[in-house]
């Protein structure tokens, strides 16, 4: 089921029957909503809710400009495609391609995600370009794939390629990490803090062994957004890499330092 168009800024100053009238997709058939949503509310206060399982359903919040969407239970795919504003709460799982290409506002995900998180599109040169995707749980593969700027957090395990052809941004992960992050990174910031090693590409440069001012910042963000990671980062000492040195090597990378104990 596709839902791509029904956010909270096209239903202000609708009455309730032309938002029942709004034309969804069941498979290869237009339906009108209300034949497999009840419609209650008032369309002026910029807020949806929606209750059950929507698993199956795809492009929540996709485009959206303003106002407040709350899933309460599972999503579909491309939730927060393309969205410029607002707010999107899942409690729940969500699918593929949560965010992409996302231009601004804030999506939350209390469970997983699947793949292609804030990625571009096939064929499109840049995916997520500002906004902030925070995921409590496990992501897939490609996050942030040809990501340009905004922030992407993830408090679990992350797939392989995260951060692949990276143009700018930062992507912070406090879980176990795949195989190959941030290859073909031109720039950008990768934070791989999670207590399991990660194995870099050798065409990334150790630089130092430091203690980033600019994780406090990173984390006082998060904290602002409901987002709470396990360890305090303004004491997080984590070893910095450059690269990918076969693309322009300006991207940067911060790996948990690994001390005794912590295995």
């Amino acid at each position: 089921m596709e839902i791509e168009g029904l956010t909270p800024d096209w239903a202000i100053g609708k009455k309730l029957v032309e938002i029942e009238r709004f034309e969804i997709l069941h498979g290869n058939q237009k339906l009108p909503l209300a034949e497999l949503f009840k419609v209650a509310g008032d369309p002026a206060d910029g807020r949806f809710k929606f209750s059950g399982d929507l698993a199956g359903v795809h492009w929540i919040g996709a485009h959206m400009c303003v106002g407040e969407i709350h899933v309460d239970g599972p999503g579909g795919r491309h939730i927060g495609s393309r969205m410029r504003g607002g707010k999107i709460r899942v409690d729940g799982d969500a699918g593929d391609w949560v965010g992409a290409e996302m231009h601004g506002g804030l999506i939350h995900v209390g469970g997983n995600a699947g793949q292609l998180l804030g990625a571009a599109y096939p064929g499109s040169a840049r995916g997520m370009t500002g906004g902030t995707i925070l995921v409590e749980g496990d992501v897939g593969n490609e996050v942030g794939q040809a990501m340009r700027r905004g922030m992407i957090a993830v408090g679990g395990r992350v797939g392989d390629m995260l951060g692949a052809n990276m143009l700018g941004g930062t992507i912070l992960t406090f879980g176990e990490c795949g195989k190959r992050p941030g290859a073909g990174m031109h720039r950008g910031t990768l934070g791989l803090l999670g207590r399991e090693p990660t194995a870099l590409l050798s065409s990334f440069r150790y630089a130092c062994t430091a203690r980033p001012t600019v994780l406090p910042v990173m984390a006082k963000h998060l904290h602002a957004h409901g987002f709470e990671c396990d360890m305090e980062l303004s004491s997080l000492d984590v070893d910095q890499f450059s690269g990918d040195l076969l693309a322009s090597g300006r991207g940067e990378v911060f790996v948990r330092h690994a001390v005794s104990g912590d295995l």
